[in-house]
């Protein structure tokens, strides 16, 4: 269902495991941000089903550091569960869309929903998501970003989207998003499987890419510590406007 990972050249292994290197500096600073470096540099030597696939499991060992070193952050049990099951549910449906729909319509609806919100950020920068009302809306954020991880292996647009409005401090803001990813590649992992997108090799290849990730965070937690509020909330945007970006672009090639 995917190019065969021998299909490509010492560059191209490089350039990929360079990209997660890259990545793993954006998640250790930020606590995301891995799959949108990532992602579509495998994408550009194989496709995207096996780019998903192969991130899985650096995006379990890492974020499963990440609740570990976080977890007296713990926002509110109850919202971080609500958010977490409802993305798992949703990276169930998202995979299932990854093995069989085309995507297109989902990279536009994605950079669009994006655009929109960092036009309002922008705007209006005291915009803020109050807590109660982030309660009830967990469960449509959890499932819709779910399902544009089992889809694309970046929920960015909605679950970045959702967090950053509520502003979270970044160690709350990391736990949460952590317990979030875990729930989601705990459903995608049975049914890629199942769908025959992973096996022995794909599994090795990601723990494999663990290495320049598990590299690149430390930098990037250093680069985290420097940061203030405001610098922190604006690379959220920054890190969503290319996410648009990337998307557009790969809807018109």
């Amino acid at each position: 269902m995917f190019s065969n990972l021998s299909n490509t050249d010492s560059f191209g292994v490089m350039a990929i495991f360079f990209a997660i290197f890259l990545g793993g500096v954006l998640k250790g600073a930020t606590g995301v941000g891995m799959p949108i470096v990532a992602i579509p540099v495998i994408t550009a030597f194989y496709d995207i089903r096996l780019a998903v696939t192969i991130l899985v499991v650096p995006n379990i060992l890492s974020n499963t550091l990440q609740i570990y070193k976080y977890r007296n952050y713990n926002l509110e049990p109850k919202f971080t569960r609500n958010f977490a099951i409802a993305g798992l549910l949703g990276a169930a449906l998202g995979t299932m869309m990854l093995a069989y729909v085309p995507i297109d319509q989902l990279n536009i609806l994605m950079a669009l929903i994006v655009i929109a919100y960092i036009v309002l950020r922008l705007t209006k920068p005291v915009f803020q998501l109050p807590l109660e009302r982030a309660k009830k809306l967990a469960w449509f954020a959890g499932l819709s970003g779910g399902v544009l991880q089992g889809a694309l292996g970046i929920s960015g647009p909605v679950s970045l989207t959702f967090l950053n409005a509520i502003k979270l401090n970044r160690s709350v803001f990391i736990f949460t998003i952590s317990v979030f990813f875990i729930a989601m590649c705990v459903a995608q992992i049975p049914l890629l499987i199942a769908y025959g997108l992973m096996n022995v090799q794909t599994f090795v290849v990601g723990l494999l890419a663990f290495i320049p990730l598990f590299a690149g965070l430390p930098v990037g937690e250093m680069i985290g510590r420097r940061m203030n509020a405001v610098v922190f909330d604006r690379v959220i945007l920054v890190l969503l406007s290319v996410l648009a970006l990337k998307q557009i672009i790969g809807v018109m090639l």
